[in-house]
């Protein structure tokens, strides 16, 4: 086998991953089934029954994923992946800029604190706080956008907060 051989995949794993690839999007897309059903107007107790049958049958077609995928379609998926998420993050060497890190940090506590007033605005004022799953989704999509926003540095200092013994070490006073 030549070196030219070596490199190329298989015409059997394309087509495996790319069906792979497929089932996951299937699995993706039938999640919308839950908000169309609920806009028209399918009743509450269906709505349920459809998201717990998704769920299982979510699971069963993970495993179908994982029988055709097989171990080196999961890692050539993996490789796609990192290789577009890579290009977002910032290295824990890389210094960020402060309007860099002062947006992070908008994004991250904007979130936490909304979702920790959230119970007190409903107890005052009911009704004054929409209930919309859009707004939710959105707070969760910042929260997690602002690590890649504050670079692997900050994952370093979060990591902190759960070790007892770390200690802060500011390099201006060294």
């Amino acid at each position: 086998m030549s070196a030219a051989n070596v490199s190329e995949v298989p015409q059997s794993a394309k087509w495996r991953f790319k069906l792979g690839i497929s089932i996951i999007c299937l699995m993706l897309f039938m999640w919308l089934l839950v908000p169309v059903a609920a806009t028209v107007g399918v009743s509450g107790a269906r709505i349920a029954a459809l998201t717990g049958a998704l769920f299982i049958f979510n699971k069963v077609l993970l495993l179908l994923v994982i029988a055709v995928m097989g171990k080196a379609g999961f890692h050539e998926l993996k490789q796609h992946i990192f290789r577009r998420v890579s290009g977002y993050a910032v290295s824990a060497d890389d210094e960020v800029g402060p309007t860099r890190h002062h947006i992070g940090m908008v994004m991250f506590c904007l979130p936490l604190i909304s979702s920790f007033l959230e119970p007190y605005i409903d107890a005052l004022a009911p009704g004054l706080r929409p209930n919309n799953w859009a707004f939710q989704l959105l707070g969760d999509v910042l929260l997690i956008g602002s690590f890649f926003v504050l670079g692997g540095n900050f994952w370093e200092k979060l990591r902190a907060l759960f070790i007892r013994k770390a200690r802060v070490v500011n390099p201006e006073t060294l």
